[in-house]
């Protein structure tokens, strides 16, 4: 009964350890997607402010060289 007892303790901690092998792998995995996310969203914001910037960039220099600048 005692072997029998033991034997069961042994099968119960392996399948404990076995689930949260599982649990931290999926949880490993949905945060590396989400910083894959974070990552993609960071360079297409970056992108549009240098866009946006050489946009703005463009303007000006127009604007210096047909004399519109309002700077005397």
């Amino acid at each position: 009964m005692k072997k029998l007892s033991l034997l069961l303790l042994a099968a119960v901690f392996s399948l404990s350890i076995y689930s949260c092998r599982e649990t931290t792998e999926e949880k490993t995995e949905d945060a590396v997607e989400e910083i894959g996310n974070d990552i993609e969203n960071s360079a297409e914001e970056a992108g549009d402010q240098i866009e946006q910037a050489a946009d703005e960039a463009e303007a000006e220099i127009d604007a210096e060289i047909n004399g519109t600048d309002d700077m005397q």
